[in-house]
């Protein structure tokens, strides 16, 4: 339980603990010493990634999280269109096939802002909660979030403007994500508005998708041009309060990525394509608690990681399912 607490801490913006070298348990402290004693492995390993990063692979996990993402988002807008009713609604509140459905966040917001719990939310939550337990919390943010997907492409020219000195990667603390979540539960609860809704870029993509573009989508423009020229996913990484709120419910989630020690010789690939590396502090040399760590509850379970990796130390699992 204590690790559940600590993958919270580290969520809320707290700095990833580094357990001292004395309270390691023993097989970790060997491994430690002698790992890289194995020079032919270290060696085949480089002239991997050399010729990785010289002709780079397609990253099929990531098209077919792509592919998903786009379809679950088209859904909302062919049931809107053909009338089939199939999937009613957006993601912040929807019906499927008759089952309510309401994003946990704004289900929060509207119930603060009115003082009232509408039965059709709570019923919407529960069955939100369930289904993203059972995937990994912020699975949401990498798999179905539409301005994930828009923010994932706006990365992709941050990093080339970033390699021309074109741009820069101011970083934030990331416990302003924590603060700004309690300031729009406060709006909430003081206004009787849901002030958070009115400048979500999830939910304004989403509507925007189905009923047509408005206004608020210069915002998100706005958003996106300030994470290509000035920090790197910054909505996602220090601010969204979604994200936070499915971090918390995929904190004792049985789908996780998970690392393993004796196959890892730090080489930091994965750390370079996560979106939030602070979740992969346990990769780095002498950080490891254990042989093997379930990687914390911040993880979008994007599954970047596990293609970058050279060695095979990072899989997903999902637990109490064989490999």
């Amino acid at each position: 339980m204590s690790t559940v607490f600590e993958s919270i801490r580290v969520l809320l913006g707290g700095t990833p603990k580094r357990v001292a070298k004395k309270d390691l348990p023993e097989e970790v402290r060997e491994l430690h010493a002698h790992k890289f004693a194995d020079k032919e492995r270290i060696e085949k390993i480089h002239i991997e990634l050399a010729e990785k990063h010289a002709n780079p692979p397609t990253e099929k996990r990531r098209l077919k999280r792509w592919a998903v993402l786009i379809a679950v988002n088209l859904l909302f807008v062919v049931s809107y269109h053909l009338d089939i009713q199939l999937l009613e609604g957006a993601l912040t509140a929807s019906r499927f096939a008759g089952f309510h459905m309401a994003d946990l966040n704004s289900a929060l917001q509207v119930m603060l802002a009115f003082k009232h719990v509408v039965i059709n939310l709570v019923i919407g939550t529960v069955t939100v909660f369930i289904l993203w337990w059972l995937l990994g919390g912020r699975t949401f943010c990498s798999w179905v979030c539409p301005y994930h997907l828009v923010a994932e492409w706006a990365e992709m020219l941050h990093l080339k403007l970033i390699d021309k000195g074109w741009a820069k990667d101011i970083q934030f603390d990331r416990r302003s994500r924590t603060w700004l979540w309690l300031v729009f539960v406060i709006l909430a609860v003081v206004t009787g508005y849901t002030v958070y809704e009115t400048i979500s870029p999830t939910g304004i993509l989403s509507r925007a998708l189905i009923y047509g573009p408005g206004v608020a989508l210069i915002w998100v423009s706005l958003l996106l041009l300030f994470e290509i020229f000035f920090s790197r996913r910054a909505w996602c990484r220090y601010a969204c309060p979604i994200g936070l709120t499915y971090g918390i419910v995929g904190a004792t989630s049985p789908f996780t990525v998970h690392y393993k020690l004796p196959n890892c010789f730090h080489e930091g690939e994965c750390r370079k394509v996560c979106l939030v590396p602070h979740v992969l502090d346990t990769v780095l040399k002498g950080k490891a608690k254990a042989l093997e760590v379930d990687i914390g509850a911040d993880c979008t379970r994007c599954l970047r990681c596990v293609d970058a990796c050279p060695t095979g130390a990072l899989t997903f699992k999902y637990k109490g399912l064989s490999s």
